[in-house]
């Protein structure tokens, strides 16, 4: 038998061959097409929507600028030559700034930035088409960092606005807007975080994403496959200021609605309802006898407020508002500051476990920010003694004290052990002590010294107190046995 197979057999080997070979590419082709998405289409329909915006500044002239000095005085060719380079005018100097924005009217309505066109004295915009207007601004609101100007014209192309809610975490979205002065430049990622809570800023959930966001982008729309409009980037997260991965976005539901009472009224009005608020813990729970830790738990209760009128109080569980679930502390603000100036709302609590509905007519909130917090009234130092099983060390309060502090009982933190972590100070007063849903009034140190050294050893405890003229909660757990 020959040891080698006829040509017939090669031919036919190769044609296999090359078969899985090119069903090998197809399939390799596939996974990229279902991999990586093609944003070409979403570009060519959505560009001519953004537009590019160029602020110009008056700057008065002041000492760390070009000093006004006759030409034959011998420091004038120095400062000329080495002092701050700005483009000068005959009285005053100019700074320019550019940014991006978005069409939601087709009769010139712009939705930016507030930051973009801070302090403006000159809002240019131009299109995709390089047609340039001198824009009018409506309204700014930095609260929401949102602002609403308008340019004369009719009949332009106009975003889609989508739904922030509907939007997952993973999702792909896509940014366009005018980095370091490159218009229409567009970038691409994905949605890393939604509600992401920011220094200073309680009232916007942003929306985290990858997209490469740097200077210039800020007042563009965020994009999601669809074409709609999901969010307004603002700000990044950056050590050199340019692009790191951590870019942040206003939902498009709280921009449009600033953007509605900026075009309605000129200006933005929340509301509110009067009380401070804590995150409801795991410990926190626990101690309360809740069945999860969500909500958000009353601390405080401004007297004469919205809340108080209604009957909510003091260690309440704020779980819903008009049946929309609050889930975290940092629920409630959003909920309740949308929410018009005058509206009735109902409120549901839980108030020792037991389900409560409050009607609460809400105020405004105003922008002007509270008073500083006050110390006063606090226990005097005495004799130190040894922490309790908590590791506070309490002393009673004198009934001077009680009356200047507004309370009938109390019991006032003297010190502290080290170990103590719960958000607990000396000079704090007890009001009440819960443990396991039951609360138990503050009337002596002796009377919560001996409640202490009854609990269980692992059970958490939860301290209503008072500082200054706020009212809170704290949480915290028994000492170890070797700590005491």
């Amino acid at each position: 038998m020959s040891r080698f197979a006829p040509r017939s057999s090669y031919a036919a080997l190769a044609v296999i061959a090359g078969a899985l070979a090119l069903m090998a590419n197809l399939a390799c082709a596939q996974v990229r097409a279902a991999g990586l998405p093609d944003f070409t289409e979403l570009y060519e329909k959505q560009g001519p929507t953004v537009v590019s915006i160029d602020v110009t500044q008056k700057i008065k002239r002041s000492a760390q600028n070009l000093p006004d000095l006759p030409e034959d005085d011998p420091f004038y060719e120095f400062f000329k030559r080495f002092g701050p380079q700005l483009r000068r005018g005959p009285e005053q100097e100019f700074s320019q700034a550019a940014g991006s924005g978005f069409i939601i009217g087709s009769d010139g309505y712009i939705v930016t930035n507030a930051h973009v066109v801070d302090g403006a004295d000159e809002v240019k915009v131009t299109l995709t088409d390089k047609r340039e207007y001198t824009a009018k601004v409506i309204g700014a609101d930095k609260r929401s960092d949102i602002a609403l100007i308008k340019i004369d014209a009719t009949g332009l192309p106009k975003v889609s606005i989508g739904d922030p809610d509907k939007l997952k975490v993973g999702e792909w979205v896509v940014a366009i807007g005018k980095p370091f002065g490159l218009e229409n430049t567009m970038t691409a990622g994905i949605v890393s975080a939604k509600g992401r809570d920011l220094p200073q800023e309680n009232l916007v959930p942003f929306i985290q994403t990858d997209v490469a966001i740097n200077p210039g982008n800020s007042g563009g729309p965020l994009f999601n496959m669809k074409g709609e409009v999901i969010g307004v980037n603002s700000l990044i997260f950056s050590r050199t200021g340019g692009f790191m991965g951590l870019a942040f976005a206003i939902p498009i539901d709280v921009a449009m609605n600033t953007a509605s009472q900026l075009k309605d009224k000129g200006r933005v009005t929340r509301g509110r309802i009067g009380v401070g608020i804590q995150e409801v813990t795991k410990d926190v729970a626990e101690s309360l006898n809740l069945k999860q830790a969500s909500g958000a738990l009353v601390g405080s209760v401004e007297k004469g407020g919205p809340a108080d009128k209604a009957g909510i109080e003091t260690g309440d569980v704020i779980a819903k508002v008009d049946g929309r679930d609050v889930h975290s502390s940092a629920d409630l603000p959003r909920i309740i500051s949308a929410v018009r100036p005058g509206t009735k709302i109902t409120i549901s609590v839980l108030r020792r476990n037991v389900p409560k509905d409050f009607v609460v007519t809400v105020s405004e909130l105003k922008d002007d920010s509270d008073a500083p917090e006050k110390r006063s009234g606090g226990p005097s130092p005495k004799d130190k003694a040894k922490p309790n099983r908590m590791g506070l060390v309490l002393q009673d309060l004198t009934d001077d004290q009680k009356k200047e502090l507004g309370i009938k009982n109390g019991v006032g933190v003297d010190s502290l052990a080290g170990d103590v972590r719960a958000n607990v100070q000396p000079g704090d007063v007890i009001l009440a002590v819960i443990s396991h849903g039951t609360p138990s009034e503050a009337k002596s140190a002796a009377q919560l010294n001996d409640l202490f050294a009854k609990l269980d050893k692992t059970a958490p405890v939860t301290l209503q107190l008072k500082r200054g003229d706020n009212q809170f909660f704290a949480t915290l757990r028994p000492r170890a046995p070797d700590s005491e």
